[in-house]
Order: C-alpha cells, then sequence, then structure tokens
C-alpha cells in the first residue's frame, strides 16, 4: 500500500512537472492539441505570453516564437539606377515579429526560413524599385538615409498590386496572407495583402553596408583614371622641365656675368696695384739708385746661382752683370 502511494505521488508530480512550462521574456508560444494550434473564438491562434504557463500533458505541445530582433543579411547585389548604371549594393534587414498569430499561420507554422525568404524578395524589389528612380548622385549623399526609411515604410505599409517592380513578391506574400485569413475563416481583409504588416512581419530598421560599382566598371574607371593621372603628370614633367631650362640658362648667364665682372675687377686691381708697386719702385730708385741696382743685382744672383755652389758660368770679364762681384774680388 505504501508503495502504491509513493507511485502515485511520482506519478503527480511528473504530470504537474509536464503540466507547466516557462516561456522566456524573448519568446511567444502556441499550443498545438493533437498537432492542431489552439485557436479563441475568433479562429485564432492563442499566444502565450512569458511567464509560468499551464498545458495538458501528452495533448499539447508547444511550438516557441522568438520576439527578438532579428537580422536578415541580403547578399550583395546589382541594382540599376535612373541613368542604367549599375550599383553592388550590400545591405541587411533588421525585423521582429509584431503578430504571434499571424505571423505563424502565414508562414506554414512559424517557419523563420519562409518568413525572411518572403522578405528578402519583397526587400530587394522595393530596394531596386528605390534605386530606379535615382542618379548615382543622390544615392551616395544625403538621399541614402531617406531612401532607407521609404524602403522600411514601404515594406510595413506593402505596394499597390500592380506595381510592376514588386509584383513576384507581392504575389508571394499575398498568397500567404490568403492562407491565413483561410485559416481564420475571415473574408475581411484588414491590412494590405502585400505588405510585411499581413504576415505579422515589422520592419525594424533598413540599411546599405555597401555601394560599390561592378568589379568589371570599377575596372575601367580605374584604368581612365590612372591614364588621366598619367596624363597629368606628364604635362607637370614637361612643365618642369621646361622651368629647369630656363632657371639653368639664367643660372649660366649669371654665372657667366659674374665670372667676367669678377674677372674685369680683378684686373683693374691687379692693375691698380702694379701702378702702385711700380709707383713705389720708382720713388725708391729715385732716393738712392746705386743702392737700389746693388739689391736687384743680388736678388739675380740668388736666383741665377744653385745654391750647393758648383755652380760654373762663363762670362765676359766686361759683363755688367757681374759688376758687384768684380768689386767684390778686387
Amino acid at each position: 500500500m505504501r508503495k502504491s502511494v509513493i507511485v502515485i505521488i511520482i506519478i503527480i508530480l511528473v504530470l504537474l512537472r509536464m503540466s507547466f512550462f516557462t516561456i522566456q521574456q524573448t519568446e511567444r508560444g502556441i499550443i498545438l492539441r493533437f498537432g492542431k494550434v489552439v485557436r479563441d473564438s475568433d479562429h485564432k491562434p492563442i499566444v502565450y505570453n512569458p511567464g509560468l504557463q499551464l498545458k495538458i500533458p501528452f495533448i499539447e505541445t508547444v511550438k516557441m516564437l522568438d520576439a527578438r530582433i532579428q537580422t536578415l543579411d541580403v547578399q550583395a547585389d546589382r541594382y540599376l539606377t535612373r541613368e542604367n548604371k549599375d550599383l553592388m549594393v550590400d545591405s541587411y534587414v533588421k525585423w521582429r515579429i509584431n503578430d504571434f498569430s499571424r505571423y505563424y499561420v502565414a508562414t506554414g507554422g512559424g517557419n523563420i526560413y519562409q518568413a525572411e525568404t518572403l522578405l528578402k524578395r519583397k526587400f530587394s524589389d522595393r530596394l531596386r524599385s528605390e534605386f530606379g528612380r535615382l542618379n548615382v548622385k543622390d544615392i551616395i549623399t544625403d538621399s541614402r538615409g531617406r531612401l532607407t526609411v521609404d524602403v522600411r515604410d514601404a515594406l510595413n505599409r506593402g505596394s499597390e498590386i500592380d506595381t510592376e517592380s514588386t509584383k513576384d513578391s507581392d504575389k508571394a506574400i499575398e498568397s500567404a496572407v490568403i492562407h491565413f485569413y483561410k485559416e481564420i475563416k475571415s473574408d475581411l481583409i484588414t491590412v494590405n495583402p502585400n505588405s510585411m504588416t499581413a504576415l505579422g512581419i515589422q520592419v525594424v530598421d533598413v540599411r546599405i553596408k555597401r555601394i560599390e560599382l561592378p568589379s568589371e566598371v570599377s575596372e575601367a574607371i580605374y584604368q581612365r583614371m590612372r591614364a588621366e593621372r598619367e596624363s597629368v603628370a606628364r604635362q607637370h614633367r614637361s612643365q618642369g622641365q621646361e622651368e629647369a631650362v630656363k632657371i639653368r640658362a639664367i643660372a649660366d648667364k649669371t654665372v657667366t656675368e659674374t665670372l667676367a665682372e669678377a674677372e674685369r675687377s680683378a684686373l683693374k686691381l691687379r692693375g691698380e696695384g702694379d701702378a702702385i708697386a711700380t709707383k713705389l719702385f720708382a720713388d725708391i730708385f729715385n732716393q738712392d739708385r746705386d743702392f737700389y741696382s746693388f739689391i736687384r743685382s743680388l736678388r739675380a744672383y740668388e736666383k741665377s746661382f744653385n745654391k750647393n755652389g758648383h755652380d760654373v758660368m762663363i762670362f765676359n770679364s766686361d759683363t755688367d752683370f757681374f759688376r758687384y762681384m768684380k768689386i767684390q774680388t778686387k
């Protein structure tokens, strides 16, 4: 008996453990009973908020949906501007679920892959449409901020059914929305059937990470820029060489004129010096001619004879050059 009570208590505890479940603050829950969604009186799936919740064990299961902001990276793609120029655009989208019942049904049981596929198609078409009405200058200037806001608002509000640029994505979203209204057994469509709001999704933000020219166009532009820079460089080099020739010519002229002026000044100074020296010699000679003649002869002797004293000279005894030597020998 005691063992039976213990077993019953254990079974009750297990059932209680299986009956209660916790939904985190970042999640929302939807109950499935025998594999079918538990709905309210309007046939909409019942959404369970964060906290401790109760379910019937073995009969009901819980499907958790992420309530946080999601990031959808859109692969870089080619977009055409108003002047028919290609641009490679890398971007991303921030989104979250704002209507969990609608989202669960429209995406086939909360399939995030299907939701992001529809969002990516709608976003790419919308962005392509916005780029098509702007030129490159508008895109790379302040208009980019306005562009992303317009794209975000267009995703949330939806576009006209007959918009050619978003026709394919609009049809895909509209098909999911029609499925939702069939599920809730209602013919009253209260939102734009091609908006992301119709899928229970709110686009929080749209951002363009990078805008580049296609590789083939970039290479052609770079080649043209190199050619232009090389042309400018050649022009500057030729102008520099021309200026260098002019400067060298002016420098050579200045050097020639300076040297000529220096030579003229030197000759003039040398002539003036020679004149002063000659005058001094003449004045000295006039003061004592015999003494000056004697000094000149001694200097001549000094330069004429070798210092080793072995010079041999043959001369006429009547030569005036050795007249002082004759006096010494007498």
